[in-house]
């Protein structure tokens, strides 16, 4: 296979990408696009999806958001859902404009946050004829309470009302960590101790643009996320969901309970047993079988 650093616009920025293409095909093949999780840059985890798609005949197109690694973008860190998904509607634009790569057959690939944006994005672009999501976020209140329990939730609310008003004031956004080894003393997006060191794992052994930070209104803004109504809107989308056996992180059973909730017959669930969230970030040989099978679904619909 051979990959590409390629650029496009989206609002005003550059956004940095690489592009997988398959070797020896004679005619363009079917894309798939991709993006990370929260705080995310293409070169966690995204790299072992997108060889397997490049083997399986299919090219992958893996961007950073803008605001996020070796994208343009002010405030820097700033997660923005609908940013991101603009972005993913860009980034499709981009690929119709490739002869290298057939954009009619068009598959949407996320993980974790990202996870949730294909969903939605599959709903509502009829451009992306195949979803693929992973271990989703699909809804950000629910989710952070359970994270938080009730007195961490009354901190992080806290926290948030305090950055309002800074951001009024001063027009300066605040920053949160992503994680904390410490979350009872540190008020973080996701209050899991583990996540720090494998983050911090990820960022030395792959992904060095990686930071544990992100704006405060980044965190405010995923309290009002949320793949409903979307889900019951993939009429006719092809799309798989795979979560992690036990996931206490996006929460295995809200991520159940939304792909119940998916019209389209075309749909598979793939529970990664005795696995956990962090499983799907850590094993490698566990990512690379999901990745074969996450392969051979965009194999069977584009």
């Amino acid at each position: 296979m051979v990959r590409e650093t390629v650029h496009f616009g989206s609002e005003g920025d550059q956004i940095e990408a690489h592009l997988y293409l398959p070797d020896n095909l004679s005619e363009p093949p079917p894309v798939v696009v991709m993006a990370g999780g929260w705080c995310y840059v293409k070169e966690l985890v995204q790299p072992i999806y997108a060889e397997a798609f490049a083997r399986a005949g299919l090219a992958a197109l893996v961007f950073d958001y803008r605001r996020l690694g070796g994208s343009e973008g002010t405030p820097r860190q700033h997660l923005d859902p609908h940013d991101q998904m603009e972005d993913y509607r860009n980034a499709i634009s981009y690929l119709e404009t490739r002869d290298d790569v057939d954009a009619t057959r068009l598959g949407a690939w996320g993980i974790s946050y990202s996870g949730g944006h294909v969903l939605i994005l599959g709903a509502t672009d009829p451009r992306i004829r195949c979803v693929v999501s992973i271990v989703p976020v699909v809804d950000g209140l629910t989710t952070l309470k359970q994270a938080h329990g009730t007195i961490g939730f009354r901190r992080l609310r806290e926290t948030i009302a305090e950055s309002r008003r800074k951001l009024y004031s001063t027009g300066q956004h605040s920053y949160i960590p992503h994680a904390s080894t410490d979350p009872v003393n540190d008020v973080v997006t996701w209050p899991f101790p583990a996540s720090q060191p494998l983050f911090e794992w990820l960022k030395a052994t792959q992904g060095p643009r990686y930071e544990n930070s992100a704006t405060v209104a980044s965190t405010e803004m995923l309290l009002s996320y949320s793949v409903y109504p979307h889900v019951q809107r993939l009429i006719d989308t092809p799309t798989m969901m795979v979560v992690a056996e036990g996931d206490d992180h996006t929460m295995w059973d809200l991520e159940i309970e939304a792909f119940h909730q998916i019209s389209t017959p075309k749909k598979q669930l793939k529970v990664v047993e005795k696995s956990n969230h962090h499983g799907l970030y850590r094993d490698h040989d566990r990512i690379a079988a999901v990745a074969d099978e996450c392969a051979a679904w965009f194999t069977q619909w584009l």
